[in-house]
């Protein structure tokens, strides 16, 4: 038994096709099963039940899964203490983070880490947060940065800094008279929200505490992808929405004239890095969480204020 037939069984189980899994090891199928095949006869055990499509594992072939995905973990302190007692950071780390947060966060610290650290090599990629839970869970990513509280035990929660909520306001609607505004002052018939599967849509809901009702615009649904879209179609059919504090910086000073506060208690949504219980790569986590509060400081500051945490 060896630790590479170890990660082979792993992207076997996560990929669920032997073909599949070979290629993301990059090595042959033929070799991957064979190697697996002899894990099999050296355990005298059915790992895979190959009858099956997809491919699944047996009841102690999950087991024994389980088990080989905390022997790598532990296989990957060692060679985090290594980099520990060398005091060198290089490496590859692979992120998630949502979409209502990359646009806005990556350009504030990406090219400055980038230069500090020219050995960490990162894989970023945009995903929902339950895809990001997901993926952690599969070794398909190292970390994430989401909004939390996710109440998962499984998850290590890393709070990176808290974001306020804001009012995007149409030109003609009344409450842009308002210089502040408390959650009972939203419409939410007159609110534009993202589609399903952001988090920043079950906040928002949360926050109003009411699910819309029958819409004003009767012969218009519209789900926007994206903070931009939303305020797109709120400047194309009046209405409102709401967006997270770092979007508002990319505005211009006409747009930003259309942005409205909350009255404190400010509602906010907390972002952190997160990862799984397994994960061993600490020293580039904590390279990686220095940079981003470093640089966030710079646009949200650091005064304390009145909030209330929106979950998720």
């Amino acid at each position: 038994m060896n630790l590479q037939q170890l990660e082979y069984i792993v992207a076997v189980d996560i990929y669920r096709h032997f073909a599949h899994a070979a290629e993301a090891c990059f090595v042959t199928q033929p070799t991957l099963s064979t190697m697996i095949q002899r894990l099999e006869e050296e355990l005298d055990i059915i790992i895979f039940d190959r009858s099956k499509q997809p491919v699944v594992p047996t009841e102690i072939g999950a087991d024994i899964i389980e088990q080989a995905k905390k022997t790598l973990s532990e296989a990957g302190l060692i060679k985090e203490l290594v980099m520990e007692s060398k005091k060198s950071l290089k490496g590859e780390l692979r992120i998630g983070i949502i979409p209502t947060l990359a646009p806005y966060l990556l350009s504030l610290f990406l090219k400055k880490f980038l230069q500090m650290y020219p050995e960490i090599k990162l894989i970023i990629s945009e995903q929902t947060t339950g895809v990001i839970i997901k993926n952690l869970k599969n070794d398909l990513i190292d970390v994430g940065i989401t909004a939390t509280p996710l109440n998962n035990e499984s998850i290590k929660e890393d709070l990176l800094f808290y974001e306020k909520f804001m009012v995007y306001v149409s030109g003609n609607e009344k409450i842009l008279k308002k210089k502040y505004l408390l959650p009972e002052d939203i419409d939410v018939n007159r609110l534009w929200l993202l589609e399903e599967g952001h988090c920043l849509r079950s906040q928002i809901l949360n926050l109003c505490e009411l699910r819309k009702k029958d819409s004003e615009y009767s012969n218009l649904e519209y789900e926007a992808g994206s903070i931009e879209s939303l305020i797109k179609i709120v400047e194309m059919n009046s209405g409102l929405t709401i967006i997270p504090e770092l979007a508002v910086s990319n505005l211009d000073e006409s747009h930003k004239s259309q942005v409205r506060y909350f009255k404190p208690p400010v509602p906010v949504r907390q972002i952190s890095l997160i990862t799984y219980r397994h994960f061993v790569k600490n020293s580039l986590l904590k390279a990686l969480k220095n940079e981003i509060s470093r640089s966030i400081i710079q646009y949200l500051g650091n005064k304390e204020t009145e909030k209330i945490v929106v979950e998720i």
